[in-house]
């Protein structure tokens, strides 16, 4: 690793990336990326949290709110837009440490482009350069962020978030070293939504989006922050994961050569990123045996999972609505089990309050397993036993979606039409959102997004 504060040896990597130069893995990362999350954020543009946000954010400006028809400056885009895109929990993650780039990265590096008049070929670079960092600085924390009560996609989107605008806008050196260190005292979110399933985790990537602006606008007005950000003895991983020691090669080393860009998980399930292999599990037992039968269902989990996904389990097994049973494997396997899926519409309050679904969820536990490879790898393993006594088990070696296993350029698409139809537009738009996505690292022309209403 350099001698050289980690915030330095980013920014100086940051420079030398060449849109045009981007390998094609990357280049085609960076293009789902868009496709995914421009389609989760039409799918939410008429939910009740976002009518509240559009209130709340009142500003006059050039850029799109996905969906609403109408403009607002560039942070109220980016709030809304990454809340959009994160708030059915339908978006890209990452095996090494679940953030979620795209709801942060990509309302961000859009809300910059319209009120910067940037090129396609800016918006790659920075959709290049904030997805990696984001992903890098989860491998480097782990489970640590989590375990203090924080929410990794709020702490580290906001670096992300922060690194993207400021390679997009072509910020000097000195000047995106000083926006990360900016950076640094805006990220935050807990984690406290998982008591009652409120709003609040809905709303950490909108914030870590808009931080990365507010955070670049400053520092290329003159404004300083701690070069040691990352490192520091008061530094970010000193506040938000200090269970961890940090191995920062693992952010640095290899920038620009090997690229967790290309390693993006894309979700095929509308809940949290470790419930989608046991969704999975749940699905192929449905087919083996009858709900009747069913005596008991038991997960086999990594120990990290256990508080945010299990705990209290008599509120995991009856969710108090539908965002918290995103948050529930009890309620995720057991609607995988009896729908055969877990889509947006298996996650309303009528699917919350079935009475089928309800009873299944009451016989899921689960046990910890040392050998649970978490959070390197996002594995399921369900045993159900039966009333003879039997046992019938299921088992997945990976999320389905992410690097071992990716969907294809088709399935996402087809994702991203049924999430625009969900929203109320024509799925046959999702042309247009392919199109936009395939032509940035070819435009040195202004990037323009479509309305899309």
């Amino acid at each position: 690793m350099s001698s050289s504060p980690v915030a330095q040896v980013l920014a100086e990597w940051a420079e030398s990336v060449s849109a045009k130069n981007l390998p094609d893995g990357v280049v085609s990362a960076c293009g789902d990326t868009l496709i995914d999350t421009i389609g989760l954020s039409i799918a939410a543009r008429k939910t009740d949290y976002i009518d509240a946000l559009c209130k709340a954010w009142v500003s006059d400006g050039p850029c799109t709110i996905l969906g609403r028809g109408h403009t607002s400056d560039a942070p109220s885009a980016a709030m809304i837009n990454g809340t959009a895109a994160h708030g059915e929990d339908f978006d890209n993650t990452f095996e090494g440490c679940p953030v979620h780039s795209g709801a942060v990265i990509v309302p961000a590096i859009l809300a910059a482009a319209e009120s910067q008049e940037l090129s396609g070929q800016q918006v790659l670079k920075g959709l290049a350069v904030g997805i990696e960092v984001m992903c890098r600085l989860g491998l480097v924390v782990q489970k640590g962020v989590h375990s203090a009560g924080f929410h990794p996609t709020g702490v580290l989107g906001t670096m992300g978030a922060t690194a993207a605008v400021s390679a997009a806008c072509k910020l000097s050196t000195n000047a995106n070293v000083n926006a990360a260190g900016i950076a640094g005292s805006m990220a935050s979110g807990i984690i406290e939504y998982l008591a009652d399933g409120t709003w609040t985790k809905r709303m950490h990537a909108g914030w870590a989006a808009q931080n990365g602006l507010r955070a670049t606008a400053m520092a290329y007005s003159g404004f300083t922050g701690p070069k040691t950000v990352y490192e520091g003895r008061h530094g970010l991983l000193f506040g938000f994961s200090p269970s961890v020691e940090p191995n920062f090669s693992l952010l640095t080393d290899g920038l620009g050569q090997n690229w967790c860009t290309e390693r993006l998980a894309f979700k095929p399930y509308a809940c949290g990123t470790m419930t989608q292999p046991f969704v999975d599990c749940a699905v192929r037992l449905s087919q083996k045996v009858s709900v009747d039968d069913v005596v008991s269902l038991t997960c086999k989990v990594g120990e990290g999972t256990v508080h945010r996904l299990w705990e209290p389990l008599a509120d995991k097994r009856n969710p108090a609505n539908p965002y918290a049973a995103k948050f529930s494997t009890p309620y995720c396997v057991a609607v995988g089990f009896l729908r055969g899926s877990a889509g947006l519409s298996e996650f309303t309050e009528e699917s919350v309050h079935d009475s089928a679904i309800k009873k299944l969820a009451r016989k899921v536990g689960y046990e910890i397993d040392p050998n649970d490879e978490y959070p390197r790898n996002y594995t399921g393993s369900i045993s159900a036993t039966l009333r003879d006594g039997s046992v019938v088990e299921e088992y997945q070696p990976h999320l389905r979606g992410g690097a071992h296993s990716p969907l294809s350029r088709k399935e996402l698409l087809d994702k991203c039409a049924a999430n625009l139809n969900f929203g109320g537009l024509d799925p046959s738009l999702v042309k247009v959102v392919e199109n936009i996505a395939d032509d940035l690292q070819e435009s040195d022309r202004k990037f323009i997004l479509p309305s899309l209403v």
